[in-house]
């Protein structure tokens, strides 16, 4: 065992060769990723978060909820043959549609993303009672 006395002195440090530029150069190295991934994922969500914010893909998302929803909701109620579940997710849907006519323009994009969670949220209640009618 080395005490830090012996790594300390010439002697001790002529035992474990080349183990301070080891260490050197692992430090460096973790500065490095850290610099360059730092810069990446700034660089990404910078970009993504412009793509994201951008009008057409929320109607295009919309557009796929609403294909699913009445693909899934619409088949659950040919199989067990309840409302219930398809009309929740209708509603849900009907917030997702009413909340996407808001924009984000004119101070109303924070009501947006409200209305659009509250229908997120009621959409997947009517898949999960949809799920639960069916099995």
């Amino acid at each position: 065992m080395f005490t830090a006395s012996k790594l300390w002195n010439k002697d001790g440090l002529l035992i474990r060769d080349g183990l301070w530029d080891r260490l050197a150069v692992l430090v460096s190295g973790l500065c490095l990723v850290h610099c360059v991934s730092t810069i990446a994922i700034v660089a990404i969500l910078s970009s993504a978060g412009g793509l994201l914010l951008d009008p057409l893909i929320h109607e295009i998302g919309l557009g796929i909820a609403i294909a699913l929803g009445l693909f899934t909701l619409g088949r659950g109620v040919l199989d067990h043959g309840y409302m219930m579940p398809a009309a929740i997710g209708g509603l849900g849907l009907g917030m997702m549609i009413g909340a996407i006519t808001l924009g984000h323009e004119g101070g109303h994009g924070g009501t947006e993303v409200l209305y659009t969670m509250l229908g997120v949220g009621v959409l997947a209640l009517g898949h999960d009672l949809n799920y639960r009618a069916t099995h």
